[in-house]
């Protein structure tokens, strides 16, 4: 199981994040309580093995924009949010860097065709929100099958495992189901999270 944890702005919650054994980790480079500047991402870098890869995290921002930040930040991969084009997903790859696309829960056919992305997510309804959903109504759809996608929306230590295996996930991401307050990572729960994520793709 690919394991992802985002909203990451300290170097003891990156720490955490990787002496667990989480495969990537998340920096929100957009207005958001877990925000961090691109000079604090670049610098959390140096937290990070080459194993783990760090993504940041993008909203509603042009493309264009998103690529910059995230140069300015040293990362080579960017996650984005929001209304997306095929023409966005060039763009990243065509500055060189990987894409991970966020979707939300109810997107269209459309939206969850391979648009070339590298990774694809698929959200609740509101990204962040950290509410929980239906995380069976995606399990099976054809247009998923072969992919490398990772759930998210709602997870957290005690029910990653029955959300990935309902939904038949390639990986999940967590934020808020692993803070003490909004913004606030909770080590304990970070590292809980890992193991139970892992724990459930042995199985």
């Amino acid at each position: 199981m690919f394991v992802k944890v985002c909203g990451l702005s300290t170097p003891e919650s990156v720490r955490e994040a990787v002496d667990a054994g989480a495969d990537a980790v998340g920096f929100v480079l957009t207005a958001s309580p877990r925000v961090v500047s691109p000079s604090q991402a670049s610098a959390l870098l140096a937290e990070i093995p080459e194993r783990v890869l760090a993504i940041g995290v993008f909203r509603d921002e042009p493309v264009v924009d998103a690529v910059a930040i995230a140069r300015a930040a040293s990362l080579e991969w960017i996650q984005l949010h929001g209304t997306r084009t095929r023409g966005d997903v060039a763009t990243v790859h065509d500055a060189g860097m990987k894409l991970v696309r966020a979707v939300t829960l109810g997107a269209t056919p459309e939206e969850l065709e391979d648009w070339g992305e590298d990774l694809l997510l698929i959200d609740a309804a509101v990204p962040g929100s950290g509410e929980a959903w239906d995380y069976e109504s995606v399990a099976g759809l054809p247009v998923l099958q072969g992919r490398s996608w990772l759930l998210a929306g709602g997870l957290d230590p005690e029910n990653v495992g029955k959300a990935s295996a309902g939904a038949r996930a390639w990986g999940v991401d967590v934020s808020s189901g692993v803070e003490a307050s909004r913004g606030v990572k909770d080590l304990a729960k970070v590292r809980a999270f890992v193991h139970a994520a892992k724990a459930e793709s042995t199985v």
